[in-house]
């Protein structure tokens, strides 16, 4: 009897130990209360935060590189050799043409994978998470573009590189290349807008990378990439003559060659800035009521 008596007292103690050690609801309201929470992010370091994100993800998945790597190269061996006896006589005279131009279309074509990257995240409910975090509410637009310009950055180095291999020489010299490369890394940049809006509004990747390509390629194959517009019929050349990727093409090219297009860099400039205004509005208000 007094072994039984002697356990019930035990698990009183205990049971009245517990209750002690188990905090009440307004003590946990004042520790929450007064306590001090954390700053809140600025924009600025929301934004980088998330475009290391988009870093680790290649990270984990090298095969994303590809397009900045081998796709760049195939572009740049493929027309070079293909057409450069054609239209220049030989590969040399035409791989001074065609290298800025062939580096605008293969960084402008590349824009469209933020938009596969910002569907997908959809599709896995990630933004819903984004959402409800009190953070700069653009910061997961911008930090998937910040991302990309790494990527944009390294496939611009890829396609400079092949190109001083098989003989291009930038009379602008390095800070030339520097300029041309800051100046179409701007327009990507803004360019890649439209792409983030179709991965909003579409319901697959599949889809963005279908409706981009259909925007893509009549952008950079009716432009003055490949050859002179003054080649073309008249009715093209004024399609050609005020197409954004011309403007940049040109400021690019006349950049790395040593000269300064002030009209072709303020249309680049002025064409990236209502890009932003556009579709950066746009992009946000999709996502605002996704």
């Amino acid at each position: 009897m007094s072994t039984a008596t002697a356990k019930t007292d035990t698990k009183d103690k205990d049971l009245d130990d517990l209750v002690l050690d188990t905090p009440r609801a307004e003590d946990l309201a004042a520790l929450l209360v007064g306590r001090e929470r954390p700053p809140r992010p600025s924009a600025l370091s929301a934004s980088v935060t998330f475009g290391w994100r988009a870093m680790l993800k290649i990270k984990h998945v090298p095969e994303q590189l590809f397009d900045v790597t081998a796709f760049p190269i195939m572009m740049v061996l493929m027309y070079t050799y293909l057409f450069g006896g054609a239209l220049a006589g030989s590969t040399q005279e035409y791989i001074q043409f065609l290298l800025p131009g062939i580096l605008t279309m293969s960084i402008v074509m590349i824009t469209m994978y933020t938009g596969v990257a910002v569907n997908t995240d959809i599709s896995k409910g990630v933004f819903d998470r984004f959402r409800t975090l009190p953070i700069w509410r653009p910061a997961p637009m911008v930090g998937y573009l910040l991302g990309d310009l790494v990527r944009y950055i390294l496939g611009s180095a890829v396609m400079l590189a092949v190109g001083m291999i098989i003989g291009y020489r930038p009379d602008g010299g390095f800070v030339g290349v520097v300029l041309g490369v800051a100046l179409l890394l701007v327009f990507a940049f803004a360019f890649s807008w439209v792409w983030t809006m179709f991965g909003l509004m579409l319901r697959t990747e599949k889809s963005v990378m279908g409706v981009s390509m259909m925007v893509i390629f009549p952008l950079t194959f009716l432009s003055n990439i490949f050859v002179d517009p003054k080649t073309m019929p008249g009715w093209l050349q004024a399609f050609v003559n005020n197409s954004p990727v011309t403007h940049v093409a040109t400021a690019v090219r006349e950049l790395m060659a040593g000269e300064w297009p002030a009209a072709d860099i303020a249309w680049s400039l002025g064409w990236a800035a209502a890009l932003i205004v556009v579709f950066g509005t746009a992009t946000m208000r999709l996502y605002n009521r996704k």
